[in-house]
């Protein structure tokens, strides 16, 4: 049997807040921040880092908005994600 994830035990946690001690919510929510701090450490090679660094400065995103996008890019042009296609023949409104 596994140990329950952090999740779980928060969602667990807030089911029945008024019967969980304060000490253990207190250690829940200090594991939970950890996890959260530690959530976006995703780091490249600084050649790497400075092309999306400047990448999302160009197009006005967060470094994690063009690695997401970028990554869905990839995985729609090697047939790993269904590609979303516009219908030429269709009408649009001229609104982007």
């Amino acid at each position: 049997m596994t140990s329950p994830d952090t999740a779980t035990l928060l969602e667990d946690a807030a089911d029945r807040i008024a019967d969980i001690s304060r000490a253990d919510l207190q250690i829940m929510l200090r594991r939970a921040a950890l996890r959260l701090r530690n959530a976006g450490g995703l780091s490249m090679e600084d050649d790497v880092e400075d092309a999306l660094r400047d990448l999302a400065g160009e197009l006005g995103k967060t470094r994690n908005d063009m690695i997401r996008f970028i990554v869905r890019e990839w995985m729609e042009k090697n047939t790993y994600l269904p590609v979303h296609h516009l219908d030429e023949d269709g009408e649009v409104d001229g609104n982007g």
